[in-house]
């Protein structure tokens, strides 16, 4: 007899928030009590990874990590946080995921299933620029950076490599979105965007990710910071990557006048945004198109980050890239993102916070929070 099929509904009637935590590697610290239960990530050395931490709500059904008050249930938490379970394969399906981690929580086999390959370029509605209407104009782009505390120099820096696009609608509405041209290392066809929604009052992005039909796969946002061009691949000599093109503009206005006093970055260095998860059809291009260049990772501080360097690493080596061209660049323990650090939002981990020189919106120095040193 088969067993009744299991719904979201009964995943969180019968799984909870501290067991998937656990299974996601947290470890319950008890200094904290457990009135309010928290959950910490541990390093190789047993120690508390700072910043790293989930607290499960007053209703013992869900938790946040502070500083935000987001809450997440297991099936939430799950989707958002993909990379801290063993099941995750990439391009998994995020309720795929869910059930697979529920099932295995109850101990309850899920049926295996054929994995249906599909031709992107068959079964999907392939990108085009013809979708969509844009704005080059600065005061559009502005009002999506200066929440994110990118200053006018630094717009300035990266303005031929960013619109405000529109999707066309029949209904005549428009929604803005600010855009990031993707093309494949090596072609000047645009094979999608990266996407991010206009700011709401606290200044949070009200949406990302990718166009319809983006070859995120193989596609990167580029950019060369202060040139209308990018220079011929062969030329290139440095490549710094993030998985975000906000990341990139806020790693560049940190370190500006190391970025330029850099001598593997000093001259025709290229910023890069992998728009999330690295593929090993972007590292492949890249690195095959910038034979001459030393990579510089500068992903974010979080675990899936630290995944994505040793995978790059890893990926690098296997193409014969030598290890003293690859380096990592990691954030102070207190943020999780080159913009985070940007905007002074630190982790929270119990301790005083030192703040950072005062933020700015002006071309001011905001200091170096870990990163290039001169």
């Amino acid at each position: 007899m088969a067993l009744p099929k299991l719904t979201y509904e009964d995943f969180k009637a019968r799984i909870s928030i501290q067991e998937v935590l656990q299974d996601a590697g947290y470890h319950l610290n008890r200094r904290d009590g457990l009135r309010y239960p928290s959950y910490v990530r541990l390093g190789s050395d047993g120690r508390r990874v700072s910043g790293d931490k989930f607290i499960v709500s007053a209703n013992g059904m869900c938790c946040f990590q502070p500083p935000e008050r987001k809450n997440y249930n297991i099936i939430s938490f799950i989707k958002a946080h993909p990379h801290f379970f063993s099941d995750y394969r990439p391009g998994m399906s995020p309720d795929r995921l869910v059930n697979v981690v529920c099932h295995r929580l109850l101990n309850q086999p899920l049926e295996e299933r054929q994995t249906r390959i599909l031709d992107p370029v068959k079964e999907r509605k392939p990108f085009t620029m013809m979708d969509y209407e844009f704005s080059s104009q600065r005061w559009h782009i502005a009002r999506f950076l200066i929440a994110r505390g990118i200053g006018k120099s630094t717009q300035e820096a990266f303005e031929p490599y960013m619109k405000v696009s529109y999707k066309k609608r029949d209904d005549g509405k428009q929604f803005g979105n600010l855009s990031f041209p993707l093309t494949i290392p090596g072609n000047k066809a645009v094979v999608g965007m990266e996407l991010r929604g206009f700011p709401n009052k606290e200044g949070k992005t009200t949406f990302k990710g990718m166009a319809a039909g983006s070859n995120s796969a193989e596609g990167l946002w580029i950019a060369y910071p202060c040139h209308e061009e990018l220079p011929p691949m062969d030329k290139v000599t440095g490549v710094a990557w993030f998985e975000s093109a906000y990341d990139a503009m806020a790693f560049y206005q940190l370190n500006e006048q190391a970025f330029k006093e850099h001598p593997g970055l000093a001259e025709n260095a290229l910023f890069v945004s992998t728009g999330g998860t690295p593929t090993d059809g972007q590292m492949r291009h890249m690195l095959k198109a910038t034979p001459n260049a030393h990579h510089f990772l500068c992903f974010d501080n979080d675990k899936a980050g630290r995944e994505f360097c040793a995978h790059f690493h890893s990926f690098a080596e296997s193409i014969g890239i030598p290890k003293e061209d690859v380096m990592d660049f990691f954030l102070h323990p207190r943020y999780k993102d080159w913009n985070d650090a940007l905007q002074d939002k630190p982790f929270y981990t119990g301790d005083e916070v030192i703040p950072l020189t005062p933020k700015t919106n002006t071309e001011q120095d905001v200091g170096q929070p870990g990163g290039l040193k001169r």
